[in-house]
């Protein structure tokens, strides 16, 4: 077994669904030119550290010098949908422990098995608070394509993917990317995005739900607050109506410690939540960052919409 592989089956070994490697050569600058243009028309909205270490984001080498590999890696976090629409509505991956913590400590785990065979090993472990341009290069790394949700699809497992990364100075032996894929004439979720964050063939943030929801500060517009519904956290939609994920596996995680709860968020309920009720609530939760104040507006805004 070549070591590339043993690197794959120590990843699977810890967990993760996908893990691919490729060179940390720069991103193709024709990308860098895109995501420029999308800053300038404004479309990350108040997320202005999208705007910062623009070169480092698309130049692995720039993270750590004298890098000559990265490690792809995915978890499947795709959870059954609720029969009943009668609770708000959170994104699956916010009913998971911080996935944050957990790839991180993964990674480490995988970083100390490389380090087993090169004691000279230097690493970086990035997940998708690093400026990295993380789901470039999983492409490059194989684990998928880029659809029109703007996300990573993988022909398997679809788009319900976390995705992390550990940059090393090894010289490991890149895998090829995924041809031949793609959305083709498929816009079920052009169709189904309830604000129109995907209308034009870009994701445009200002608009998206699950941004609205989870970093975007202050007041909603009347008119995004109308087409919100029940979303107190995040909004799935175009992972829902996507071909790709209904084929696509269950994530089934408990043996790693990686388990969803299984819980309801009603209104009133959260209404209720005190801020040290929300401070425990979400004590390990992606939730957490978003804050009680704004986790209190969403609710306020669905007790609305609910009429």
């Amino acid at each position: 077994m070549g070591f590339e592989k043993e690197i794959k089956q120590k990843a699977f070994s810890l967990g993760f669904d996908l893990a691919g490697i490729t060179s940390a050569k720069d991103i193709d600058s024709g990308q860098i030119k895109e995501y420029k243009k999308w800053l300038n028309a404004g479309r990350n909205g108040q997320m202005d550290y999208l705007a910062g270490n623009i070169e480092q984001r698309f130049s692995p080498v720039s993270i750590l010098p004298g890098v000559k590999s990265v490690i792809c890696v995915a978890i499947n976090y795709k959870l059954p949908q609720p029969a009943s629409k009668n609770s708000l509505e959170i994104a699956s991956y916010a009913l998971y422990p911080d996935y944050h913590k957990f790839i991180k400590e993964k990674l480490r785990v995988l970083a100390d098995f490389l380090k087993s065979r090169d004691k000279n090993l230097k690493f970086k472990i990035c997940v998708d608070s690093s400026p990295l341009a993380e789901k470039a290069l999983a492409v490059r790394a194989g684990l998928g394509f880029i659809g029109k949700n703007s996300l990573l699809i993988n022909p398997k497992l679809g788009s319900f993917l976390l995705l992390g990364e550990l940059i090393t100075n090894l010289p490991l032996k890149p895998d090829k990317p995924i041809e031949g894929l793609s959305c083709e004439n498929c816009r079920k979720c052009i169709d189904a995005c309830p604000t129109g964050a995907l209308a034009d063939g870009q994701f445009d943030a200002r608009r998206c739900i699950s941004y609205l929801t989870i970093e975007h500060k202050g007041r909603i517009s009347p008119e995004l607050k109308d087409k919100m519904d029940s979303h107190l956290f995040g909004c799935e939609q175009c992972l829902m109506v996507c071909p790709y994920n209904e084929k696509a596996p269950l994530g089934k995680k408990q043996k790693y410690g990686f388990t969803a709860r299984k819980v309801k968020f009603e209104i009133d309920n959260v209404l209720n939540w005190s801020k040290a009720d929300f401070e425990n609530f979400t004590a390990n939760s992606p939730m957490k960052r978003t804050g009680f104040r704004r986790i209190r507006r969403n609710a306020l805004i669905c007790k609305r919409n609910r009429g």
